[in-house]
C-alpha cells in the first residue's frame, strides 16, 4: 500500500513538473520575434493602403518584415530618410531587393522607409514607413512567429534551463 502511494505521489510530481515546463515554454514562445507580412494577406502591391497596414502593427527590434510580390512587376528599395520617402526619391536607396520574397530583420529602434523600385509605383502609394519600438517582440503579430529568434529570446533557453534542473529534481524526490 505504501509503495503505491509513493508511486502516485511521484506521478503527481511528474505531471506538475511537465505542466510547469509547458507553461514556461508557452510563455517564452509568446515573446518570440514576429514576422510581419507587409501589406497583410495582399502583400506588396499597388492596391494596398500601406499607411493603414503599418499603423495597425507594432514592430519591435528582432521582428522581421517580409515583402511578398511578383518580382516581374515590383521590387523593394530601402530609402535613407523621410525626405526621400515623401518625395519618392528612389535614386539614393540604401538597399534594393527583387526576389519576390524578401525578409528584412529589424535590428534597431527607429524608422525605416521602403518603396517599390518600379518607376511610378512609389508616387502611387507603394511605399511604407516602419516605426520600430525598442524591445524584443511584437504584441500584434500579423502572421505566425518566426522560427528563428535571438538567443536571448529563444524559447529553448528557458526550456534548456528547466531540462537541466529536471534530473536533480527527480533524484531529490526519490
Amino acid at each position: 500500500m505504501e509503495g503505491s502511494m509513493m508511486m502516485m505521489m511521484m506521478m503527481k510530481r511528474g505531471v506538475l513538473v511537465m505542466m510547469i515546463v509547458g507553461a514556461a515554454l508557452m510563455a517564452e514562445m509568446s515573446l518570440a520575434d514576429q514576422r510581419h507580412m507587409v501589406g497583410g494577406s495582399q502583400g506588396w502591391q499597388e492596391s494596398v493602403d500601406f499607411d493603414s497596414w503599418a499603423s495597425s502593427q507594432t514592430f519591435k527590434v528582432g521582428d522581421q518584415i517580409v515583402f511578398k510580390y511578383d518580382s516581374s512587376l515590383h521590387s523593394v528599395v530601402e530609402l535613407s530618410d523621410e525626405s526621400s520617402y515623401k518625395n519618392c526619391d528612389i535614386g539614393n536607396s540604401i538597399e534594393s531587393k527583387s526576389s519576390g520574397n524578401d525578409a528584412i530583420k529589424l535590428t534597431k529602434s527607429g524608422t525605416r522607409y521602403f518603396a517599390c523600385g518600379t518607376i511610378g509605383h512609389c508616387s502611387q502609394g507603394m511605399k511604407v514607413k516602419i516605426k520600430i519600438a525598442t524591445g524584443s517582440a511584437s504584441s500584434t503579430p500579423s502572421s505566425p512567429s518566426s522560427s528563428s529568434s535571438s538567443s536571448s529570446n529563444s524559447p529553448y533557453s528557458l526550456m534548456g534551463f528547466i531540462l537541466t534542473l529536471l534530473p536533480f529534481y527527480a533524484l531529490r524526490s526519490m
